[in-house]
């Protein structure tokens, strides 16, 4: 293949903006917040389950201490009920009297129980509470790190893809300047050559795959008309000669 020595100049320019390019999309995924974010979402996830959980356990108390209040009135209810028979003792006998005092102390003792499972229950249920207070902070605490990480890391996101833009419609116009059949070759050979398709040829070294040619490339390279296009014998890629290639 020919080309004109400018247009295979134009290639290094070419070779840069590319090269460019492929920084820019490893640091816009390399960001430090994509990692940092992944971490605080991930305490974010854990702090709201043990939320969850507080929470469940405080609507637990809840509903148990409301039965448990539930309890304790019905049985005051009747234990009233049964002082006020007691304390009229109409139409009773001795032994139904004694009875009734017997289930009015039994009553008593029952509410007494029944008191304490209340105070047992709320004191279970204003732990729940302050758990689910101090769950709450670390939940809100922690989403705002992830909200701060997420505005940096757009913010930077923004910054780079706007660089992306510009490198881009740089490498447009470059590669309107150069022959398609150049181009082709080149953009074959940076996708077979992890991303270089050309590379300058300084001081008989090639800058692509960094070794130097040996005496026999060389002399043909040196024989070879300035319009041919040369490839380096190790790598392949097409090497593009200037005034300082050592020829």
């Amino acid at each position: 293949m020919n080309a004109a020595p400018a247009d295979q100049i134009r290639l290094l320019d070419l070779q840069a903006l590319d090269v460019r390019l492929t920084q820019l999309a490893h640091k816009r995924k390399s960001l430090p917040e994509h990692a940092e974010i992944v971490t605080l979402e991930g305490d974010l996830s854990q702090h709201r389950d043990l939320l969850v959980a507080a929470q469940t356990e405080e609507s637990d108390c809840a509903r148990e201490q409301t039965k448990a209040e539930q309890d304790v009135d019905q049985v005051r209810q009747r234990a009233a009920r049964d002082q006020q028979r007691l304390d009229s003792g109409a139409g009773m006998s001795p032994k139904d009297l004694e009875n009734l005092q017997h289930e009015v102390a039994s009553l008593a003792k029952r509410q007494g129980d029944l008191e304490d499972v209340v105070l047992e229950v709320m004191e279970r249920r204003e732990a729940a509470q302050e758990r689910v207070k101090e769950l709450t902070g670390r939940v809100e605490s922690v989403q705002a790190k992830v909200n701060d990480a997420l505005s940096r890391r757009d913010a930077a996101t923004v910054v780079i893809d706007d660089e992306v833009a510009t490198v881009t419609k740089e490498r447009e116009v470059v590669a309107a300047s150069i022959p398609a059949d150049l181009i082709k070759l080149y953009d074959r050979l940076r996708e077979k050559q992890g991303g270089i398709g050309a590379a300058r040829l300084n001081q008989r070294r090639c800058e692509g795959c960094r070794l130097e040619l040996d005496i026999t490339e060389i002399n043909e390279i040196r024989a070879a008309s300035p319009d041919q296009v040369v490839r380096c014998g190790n790598c392949s890629r097409i090497l593009v000669r200037t005034s300082e290639s050592g020829l």
